[in-house]
Parts: structure tokens; C-alpha cells; sequence
């Protein structure tokens, strides 16, 4: 497996790293469990401050974070500042509210007897993160991780080697103990063999339904916690008595963020017949005005695609649906000699074109028309997937109902999804299970010791 930061905009290799060595990994696990177990006698309170502190040098190396972004996987300069931000928001979520979350919770039994719900660390947590978000996925992980006491060990995406080993300095940087954290740079072999390690208490992965697939089975016959946060075709829901133009604005935000790779990205917008003429003209009108440039230009409106295989995927999924007769509204795709990719519209996609059901992970949108709140919730639910969404509505009852019948992790409502450290995150079906951030996020890797007076 190659670990090689190659930026999307110039070509250039900007960071090359070699696998880890088994030496490595024995070193990675020793240092991990005995981080655990210092643990056992260190206060909540002690490692709520490191979070702090982490959060504070993150703060103070936001531009070298936000360019190292934009070199390994072509974000743009402001999104990778508001990643930053995410992440300082986690960690001092996590920093702040922690010791309140960690209080041992009453249960009463019996005849009005009681007992009390601890939480404890469980050991080693493995992070198995994507290249989209290269910064907060992995703190998703480690904040409640480390503030329980668990060790993290990160198993990044290659693209975003540079990233995955900057965030390892930064945790150097902020004073965490040796163990509770550590980057390496392994092979698909050393991540199933770490999984079968005793020492391993979970593994969280972000990532494509194939990969997990792989690490839950993985998982599975380890006996270990798993979490998964995978693909998603998410809805983008306009009713007919919407803000048309809100709509159309948001939705603009809600596609192309990151250059259309997330995973919560707004991926089938599914619009009520009496204004979908209008929508489509809007959408077609806002994607026209944006301008493709060099990720640290300031002035970009979007940035390249994450790498070349990024480009073929996307235009191979377009392709393919355009010969299943999709209507292309919008032109646009992949620029020649690089990694850009014109940002295209699709509509008319009917169930049996293969990308009906499918992720595309980029700038094009598919647009369906429904007949109404019914046919919405019809459309939207018709998916193997159900991770975020957002329903747009001035009626806010109306929009509620629609918003409690989609099959979906979270739904938004007059807003594009987006990611809050108070709020739990993660989806059902083929996206996945489990949940990040907030308390629920917490607990996941926790043992929810029961003691019984």
C-alpha cells in the first residue's frame, strides 16, 4: 500500500512515507496498552485539559493544517480552516462537557434500590480514517477516546500521509503521554493482524460500505465494538411551499462542499413537481457562476477532485448513468490533464440505471421530480442508504412529518446537514451504525460498568 501525498492541483508528490514496520506496530501496541492502563490512575479532569490544549495548538497551526490539506487532497484553503474548526469545536466539547458526561449515572432497583452506571476505558481503539476530511474524522475518534482513557492508534487514508503525520506532531505538540496516540502507516495485512491483537478493544472506520464490510467482519470474528460510518445517497427534499430561493442557495452549499466528497454531501434532491422547473433552472444557474482554480487560491469556488482515480470514478458513474438514460441538464466533468471536474447536473435517473442507488462522490447533482409529500418520502426512503438529509418547507410542522419519515441517521430541516460536536452523528442501513460525538459518541468504546450496592 502506498502512503503518498500527491497534490490534485499541480501533480507533484508533496509527501512520501514507507509502511510501518512490524517493529513499529509491536512498539505502537506496547505503548497503547501501557497508556491504558497509566490511565486507570490519572483523573477525567487531567485529560480534559489536554483536550484543551490540543484544541489551542490546533488554533495556533491552522494555516499550516489548512495548506497541508490543500497539497495531499486538494481542499480548499477556507474549508480546511473550518475543518480546524470543527475539530477544536470536538475537542472542546469533549474538554468541557466531559467531566459532567462522565458522572456515574443512578439507576434504582428493587424495592428503591440503587446502583450506579460507571464508564471506563476499554484499551486500544484503531481509527481507520477516509482522505475527505482528514483532520476531523480522525478527532471524532480520539477526543472521546482519549478523555476515556483509551488509546487511538490512526490508520489514515495514503493520500493524506502528510495530514495523518502533522496531526501526530500537533498531539506530540499539545502534551499528550506516549501511547495515547499514534499514526502508522500500515498495510492492509498489519491492520487485520492489529485487529486480532487482545489489546484491541474496537476499531472505528469511515469509509466506503466495501471497506466496511471488510473491517466489521474483521471485527466480528475478533469480538470487538465496531463502528461504521459509511456511503450515502442523502436527500435534499424541496416541498412546494419551500423558499425557492433559499433552496436553491443552500443547495448549491449543500452539494459542492469539499468539491462534492462528503459523505453527507446532498446527493439526490428530490423536488415537488410545481417548482422543480424553477429549482433546476436556479440550481443550473448558481453551478454555471462557480470557478475552478488552485485550492490556495483564496479566491477559488472549487478545487480539484481528490486525485485522478477520483476523476475516472466520477466520470465513469456518469457515463454509465447517462447510457441508462439519464438527461443531462447541466454539462460539465472532467477537465483534461488533471484532477478537475466541472460541476454537472443529472435528472430522469429511474430505478434500474445504476446510478439510482449509487454514491457519486463529486460535483453532480440528480434531481427528482416528485408529485408530492408522499411521493418524497417514497423517493427518498427507496435506498440502501440513510445517512443525513434535509427537507425544506415554510410550513414547519409539514416539514417535520416529512423529516420523521425518511429513513435516515439525521435530518436537517430549512438547513443543509452538517456536523455539530453536541449532536450525534451516523447513519442506518448500508451507512453504517454507531454514532459520533456528543454523549452518544462518548460511550461507544466505553465499558458501561454497572455496580450494584
Amino acid at each position: 500500500m502506498s502512503y503518498t501525498a500527491i497534490n490534485p492541483a499541480t501533480g507533484e508528490i508533496v509527501r512520501d512515507f514507507p509502511t510501518a514496520t512490524d517493529q513499529e506496530v509491536k512498539q505502537a501496541l506496547e505503548a497503547g496498552s501501557a497508556f491504558y492502563e497509566s490511565q486507570k490512575s490519572v483523573s477525567v479532569a487531567k485529560r480534559a485539559e489536554l483536550l484543551l490544549k490540543l484544541a489551542d495548538v490546533m488554533d495556533e497551526n491552522v494555516e499550516e493544517l489548512a495548506r497541508e490539506a490543500a497539497e495531499n487532497m486538494g481542499k480548499l484553503l477556507r474549508e480546511g480552516r473550518g475543518e480546524v474548526g470543527l475539530c477544536t469545536g470536538i475537542l472542546r466539547y469533549y474538554g468541557t462537557k466531559g467531566i459532567e458526561l462522565m458522572r456515574p449515572k443512578t439507576y434504582e432497583y428493587g424495592n428503591g434500590k440503587k446502583a450506579r452506571l460507571y464508564h471506563q476505558a476499554l484499551g486500544i481503539v484503531l481509527s481507520v480514517e477516509p482522505w475527505n476530511f482528514p483532520y476531523s474524522q480522525a478527532i471524532r475518534v480520539l477526543a472521546p477516546c482519549f478523555l476515556l482513557g483509551n488509546a487511538v492508534i490512526l490508520k489514515h487514508a495514503g493520500i493524506v500521509c502528510g495530514c495523518a503525520d502533522l496531526l501526530e506532531k500537533l498531539t506530540v505538540e499539545a502534551g499528550f503521554p506516549k501511547g495515547a496516540f499514534k499514526n502508522l502507516f500500515l498495510t492492509h495485512e498489519q491492520t487485520a493482524n492489529i485487529m486480532e491483537d487482545p489489546r484491541i478493544c474496537g476499531v472505528a472506520l469511515t469509509g466506503s460500505e466495501k471497506a466496511g464490510r471488510i473491517i466489521a467482519g474483521q471485527a466480528g470474528k475478533n469480538l470487538i465494538k465496531a463502528t461504521m460510518e459509511l456511503g450515502g445517497t442523502d436527500v435534499f427534499a424541496v416541498l412546494d411551499d419551500a423558499d425557492l430561493e433559499k433552496a436553491v442557495k443552500d443547495a448549491v452549499q449543500a452539494r459542492l462542499r469539499n468539491c462534492g466528497q462528503v459523505c453527507t454531501s446532498a446527493k439526490r434532491f428530490i423536488v415537488e413537481e410545481s417548482i422543480y422547473d424553477k429549482f433546476v433552472d436556479g440550481l443550473k444557474t448558481e453551478f454555471s457562476k462557480l470557478e475552478l482554480k488552485n485550492p490556495l487560491d483564496e479566491t477559488a469556488d472549487l478545487g480539484p477532485l481528490s486525485s485522478r482515480d477520483a476523476v475516472l470514478t466520477l466520470t465513469n458513474q456518469v457515463n454509465e448513468a447517462i447510457s441508462h438514460g439519464a438527461k443531462v441538464e447541466l454539462e460539465g466533468g472532467a477537465i483534461p490533464g488533471g484532477c478537475y471536474f466541472k460541476p454537472m447536473i443529472l435528472s430522469e435517473i429511474e430505478k434500474g440505471n445504476p446510478a439510482y442507488d449509487a454514491e457519486f462522490f463529486g460535483p453532480v447533482a440528480q434531481i427528482y421530480a416528485a408529485k408530492d409529500d408522499a411521493d418524497v418520502i417514497r423517493i427518498a426512503n427507496d435506498s440502501e442508504h440513510g445517512l443525513a438529509g434535509a427537507v425544506y418547507s415554510k410550513d414547519a410542522e409539514r416539514a417535520k412529518k416529512v423529516a420523521l419519515a425518511i429513513e435516515t441517521g439525521q435530518i436537517f430541516i430549512n438547513q443543509p446537514s452538517s456536523a455539530h460536536p453536541e449532536l450525534p452523528f451516523g447513519g442506518i442501513k448500508n451507512s453504517g451504525f454507531g454514532r459520533e460525538m456528543s454523549d452518544i459518541g462518548l460511550f461507544e468504546f466505553a465499558n458501561e460498568k454497572i455496580v450494584v450496592d
